[in-house]
């Protein structure tokens, strides 16, 4: 596959004067082989009445979860495309800039070609996906082959260094794209974050403490809780866009601050989609002014990502539900006041279609007495990380919640209301994913800058320059996917898919990130006394929650064969 790459086209300081011409010309390569890719699995799960055979698809999960991170690079390198020419035409394509998309696609286009992970011992190769010799011949192609060879060089990495070295203090490694008004956003949470956040994170995790309430009543303030609830609800009517600034913000802080705007988010989105008029307008001023913190009280025991096989039942005693049965790995819920809580209300219906949401009203607690409420119970599930709103494990018993709190008001609809979240939990789920990889990025930028080993700064050591250039560029490419994914939705464009790209690359990146900051960081990573320990453990959730990375590539994997 290799080609000869002229190398007077590539300038002394590692960029590709003609960079645009070569990525576009990837692009369409890498899109038409991903079309390919499609047609193979396509191929080997279609049932014979031209619909998805969810057997055939289980039994070649390699191939269908292949097939979902092979166009996750695609996508990738189609929005950091669009970034890229965004930037040149406004003016705002800097050496930076250049950097990070020329790296980024060099090392995309060659883990397409030779193996992209899935995991840190899984990886999708061409042929699993059932792609041939001559399909991958574009490898070969002048474009692609000097965006691998000299893309991502030496030179290239080196310059990109170089910049890290000098760009402490700044708010992200490269431009962003976006406009003044969400950078102005981006400098108040930082601020805040800086201030209030940053100095106490790592005795806050360590302690297991909760997040102060003052600090939840400085976000309130800040408008946090009422970012996209719209205006007329009390909120300040923004788009996804500005929710992506500041989950990114508040989690490069602590994850755990990041993720209490998650709450409110998740609450606020099933009422704007499946609430009466009434429940609207009881519920969303409150949630959006901070006066009530929801919870979301989902997972059950042994059931996992399985919703249709929810047990936790409620049924109607006169103007009542009565609610019985065990949730687990509920995050938030000593605290809240309400709880959007799914149960089954009709037994004979099974599957998703019994499923129902309850707006669960419940008095705050405490570590002393969580939950002051008859009919509930409860205990904390200790955790690495993730911390300071702590993971809990609910009992019902008979637990009241009045019938006006029936969501919607019809019985039924509870997986329905649900999925309707999902485009802006999982775009939230990216945002923080990648303030956790910018966290983690900074602290090892840092340590390499400062820690001396054989008389040179750390940095200066080739390996371990490339792997903050990497994170800087894999940073880039989750935050383009992601904002991309957000302003679809802003648009009202369906998303689904690009949100559940964004938020699988973006858990990989952050683990990525936080594993290479920690290796900088050597022996003293390992210490719990240096923030990286604290976001190697927050960054591990990232895969798990809202959806496994094994789930999610399911679910992208299906939306894309029947697409």
């Amino acid at each position: 596959m290799n080609v000869a790459v002229d190398e007077t086209q590539v300038a002394d300081n590692g960029l590709l004067p003609d960079l645009l011409e070569l990525t576009g010309e990837a692009v369409t390569f890498a899109q038409t082989l991903g079309q390919k890719a499609k047609a193979n699995v396509l191929a080997r799960v279609m049932g014979p009445e031209g619909k998805i055979d969810a057997v055939a698809l289980e039994a070649e999960q390699q191939m269908g979860h292949g097939l979902a991170w092979f166009m996750t690079y695609v996508e990738s390198l189609v929005q950091l495309q669009d970034y890229a020419l965004r930037m040149k035409t406004e003016g705002r394509l800097g050496e930076i800039e250049t950097l990070i998309v020329q790296i980024g696609f060099g090392e995309y286009l060659a883990q397409m070609a030779g193996g992209i992970p899935m995991s840190q011992n899984e990886f999708v190769r061409p042929g699993e996906l059932g792609l041939t010799s001559e399909d991958l011949q574009g490898f070969t192609g002048a474009a692609v082959q000097k965006l691998i060879t000299s893309g991502n060089s030496v030179a290239a990495r080196k310059a990109l260094a170089d910049k890290l070295m000098h760009s402490e203090g700044s708010a992200t490694i490269g431009d962003t794209g976006l406009d003044e008004t969400y950078e102005a956003m981006r400098d108040e949470m930082r601020r805040f974050a800086e201030a209030e956040v940053v100095p106490h994170a790592h005795e806050w995790h360590l302690a297991n403490d909760y997040v102060p309430m003052e600090i939840l009543e400085k976000m309130a303030e800040l408008g946090v809780f009422g970012l996209t609830i719209p205006e007329e609800y009390g909120g300040l009517g923004l788009g996804k866009e500005s929710m992506c600034v500041v989950s990114e913000e508040l989690s490069r802080g602590y994850i755990g601050v990041g993720s209490l705007g998650t709450r409110s988010e998740i609450a606020a989105e099933l009422i704007l989609c499946g609430g009466t008029e009434s429940q609207k307008n009881e519920w969303l001023p409150r949630i959006s002014s901070g006066e009530i913190l929801p919870t979301a009280v989902f997972t059950e025991p042994n059931t996992g990502s399985d919703l249709a096989s929810l047990k936790t039942r409620a049924v109607v005693e006169g103007d009542v539900y009565k609610v019985t049965g065990q949730k687990t790995w509920i995050t938030h819920p000593v605290r809240a006041d309400l709880m959007t809580l799914m149960v089954r209300t009709n037994p004979d219906d099974k599957g998703y279609r019994g499923l129902s949401m309850l707006l669960a009203e419940k008095p705050r607690g405490d570590d002393a007495n969580p939950f002051p409420a008859d009919g509930m119970d409860g205990g904390e599930i200790e955790v690495l990380g993730y911390r300071g709103m702590k993971e809990y494990e609910i009992s019902f018993d008979s637990f009241e919640v009045p019938k006006a709190n029936l969501l919607g008001s019809e019985e039924g609809q509870g997986f329905k209301q649900l999925m309707e979240t999902f485009e802006a939990a999982r775009i939230q789920t990216a945002a923080r994913a990648i303030g956790v990889a910018q966290s983690a990025l900074e602290l090892g930028l840092r340590y390499a800058n400062e820690r001396v080993q054989f008389g040179k700064a750390l940095i200066n050591f080739p390996r371990v320059a490339d792997k903050l250039v990497m994170m800087a560029v894999e940073i880039m490419i989750a935050r383009q996917l992601t904002y991309f994914s957000a302003r679809q939705k802003d648009e009202e464009k369906r998303c689904d898919l690009e949100a559940g790209m964004a938020k699988l690359l973006g858990a990989r990146v952050a683990w990525a990130s936080a594993d290479n900051a920690l290796q900088i960081h050597g022996g003293n990573g390992f210490a719990l006394e240096y923030p990286i320990s604290r976001v190697l453990c927050d960054a591990r959730i990232l895969n798990i929650f809202e959806g496994a990375a094994e789930i999610q590539a399911q679910v992208i994997a299906r939306r894309l064969l029947t697409s």
